[in-house]
């Protein structure tokens, strides 16, 4: 990859906000935009370029902003569209981008357009959504006692439950694959892409710098034949919108896809920009789940595995795409607790993961707090607050699931987990609000915060700030070829990056046990750049967690 044609994004870290956890500026309890703008100095002391805010538009918040019901305008818990031209602009003063959650695949039940679509089947927004018939005789599926017949088919909601939903008003099921509050949108209508593209282009016309699409690679489904993910017409709608809009500014935009495999990436991520920038894929954060089964029904995790799929992607989408780098989001557990050691070692083991992920090729995605080591919770059930979790809770009690094995599953991988307030000093409900928090904080704040961790030069943060100020600095993150390194070593994720002119080695303990190996004589003389403790040299034995990154120049 020439210098000449780096993007900026290419080079960028993207730090990931949830407004609503993030920082409460009026005592309501819930974060705000006004709350961000009073906490820009802080990421841009961290260094951060761009900022990728989950969702703020208008919403019934029955999915936490996922479920939009006007997609010009900000929901009044968070502020109002002066507040965001605010942050727009002040982020930019800052060097900092502001990249928007598109929700394009529903839409909330109470959006302007599904009330209409929803009085009948002639009214000219039905067809904006996805619509069948009852089938007569279904007794697998028997559907609403008001309805002629069942289901139109088995499909199945993310949330739990069927994902057909009867209103008698039009006499028929529309399709929701997640909350029944968030009806599917039906891109096979061309003026419902219109509609999309029109707003798509009045957000760049405001100053925003990309666009995050949640489950994009939903939005070509074929329901008749139960193809969800990654239907016939799902590369063919992105090009489109990429052309009506995306193409008409510098941005950034990258898709959520569960579904994506490397081959599938090359579309999506294209180098000729024809699609997205990149894409969020999920195979390595789906290894320590039973096959075929849920997120809840755990497994070890197969850590070999799990390198081999890193340098599958990395490998695969050299030069012919690009990664974004994650291990931590909105929907993710702690990454510290999920794959660290959240307590002797949870300073090194943070370290350590950061170091992991950030030598490698694509644009680094943190997660507020993860800078921070922030740590999963435990809580009882009635203070979670999350629909799936709760779903799931219900759903499973009622089928005899032993109690202690569903909470276990929930303190490994429930998604609030990321969604308790970010912890900014030992003040009360950790300095986010001076009101009753909407979700309780995690205990831990008056030792992790980030008041702390600012003054403390050995800090997580500022060790995630070392790491920016590398990808800055060494072209070889940026372009180098990644190479596996002790690919079958079950306790060592290690691998090389290499350009014309330099080589790093990148080294990580994932055991708190300490290891020794034998490292090949070019990286005795090595420069280590980054290390999670103070004194570490390039001798192939590593303490506990430790991690480092060492540089040679070739020739």
């Amino acid at each position: 990859m020439e210098n000449k044609k780096t993007k900026w994004w290419q080079k960028a870290v993207i730090y990931q906000i949830y407004p609503r956890s993030f920082y409460d500026s009026n005592a309501d309890g819930i974060g705000d935009l006004q709350g961000i703008i009073k906490k820009l100095p802080y990421l841009q002391e961290l260094g951060i370029d761009a900022i990728w805010l989950s969702p703020v538009f208008r919403s019934p918040q029955d999915d936490n902003g996922y479920d939009i019901s006007d997609y010009q305008d900000i929901d009044p818990i968070f502020g109002n569209l002066q507040d965001m031209d605010e942050l727009i602009a002040e982020a930019k003063k800052r060097g900092i981008r502001i990249i928007m959650d598109l929700v394009l695949n529903h839409s909330s039940d109470e959006h302007p357009w599904f009330l209409e679509a929803k009085k009948s089947k002639d009214n000219p927004y039905h067809d904006y959504y996805v619509w069948r018939d009852g089938i007569e005789g279904s007794e697998a599926f028997p559907g609403s006692e008001a309805s002629p017949g069942g289901y139109p088919n088995d499909l199945k909601s993310a949330f739990c439950g069927p994902a057909w939903e009867w209103v008698p008003e039009c006499g028929q099921y529309y399709l929701h694959q997640f909350s029944v509050k968030q009806p599917d949108l039906n891109w096979e209508n061309p003026k419902l892409r219109k509609a999309i593209y029109d707003m798509i282009n009045w957000w760049i016309d405001r100053g925003v710098g990309g666009f995050r699409l949640d489950v994009i690679d939903l939005i070509g489904k074929d329901t008749d034949n139960c193809v969800m993910a990654e239907g016939p017409m799902l590369h063919p709608y992105i090009r489109e919108m990429s052309s009506a809009a995306f193409q008409r500014a510098d941005l950034v935009t990258v898709g959520e896809a569960w579904s994506a495999t490397p081959e599938r990436a090359f579309l999506y991520s294209n180098p000729d920009g024809s699609e997205l920038s990149m894409v969020f894929q999920f195979e390595h954060m789906l290894l320590d789940q039973q096959p075929g089964k849920e997120k809840w029904d755990l497994a070890p995790l197969p850590f070999v595995e799990f390198k081999k799929v890193f340098t599958k992607w990395q490998q695969s989408l050299y030069q012919k795409g690009w990664n974004s780098l994650f291990l931590d989001n909105h929907d993710l557990p702690r990454a510290v607790s999920h794959f660290g050691n959240d307590e002797k070692y949870r300073v090194e083991s943070a370290k350590m993961l950061a170091t992991m992920i950030h030598g490698m090729q694509g644009t680094p995605y943190i997660y507020q707090g993860e800078e921070l080591g922030m740590t999963n919770v435990r809580f009882d059930i009635e203070e979670y607050r999350d629909i799936e979790l709760l779903n799931m809770y219900k759903e499973r009690m009622e089928k005899g699931y032993e109690e202690q094995e569903i909470m276990r599953s929930i303190y490994t991988k429930g998604r609030d987990n990321a969604r308790t307030p970010m912890q900014w000093d030992e003040s009360p409900n950790a300095g986010f609000t001076a009101g009753t928090p909407w979700i309780r904080c995690n205990p831990n704040y008056t030792v992790i915060n980030a008041q702390e961790a600012l003054v403390d030069q050995d800090s997580v943060f500022h060790y995630y700030q070392k790491l920016i100020a590398l990808r800055k600095q060494e072209a070889v993150l940026i372009e180098g070829w990644y190479e596996p390194v002790m690919e079958e070593d079950t306790d060592i994720f290690a691998y090389t990056r290499e350009n014309g002119t330099d080589k790093l080695l990148v080294l990580c303990n994932f055991k708190e046990q300490p290891q020794t190996r034998t490292l090949a004589e070019e990286w005795k003389n090595g420069e280590v750049l980054i290390s999670n403790y103070p004194d570490s040299c390039a001798d192939g034995k590593l303490r506990p967690y430790e991690a480092m990154m060492i540089k040679v120049r070739k020739g």
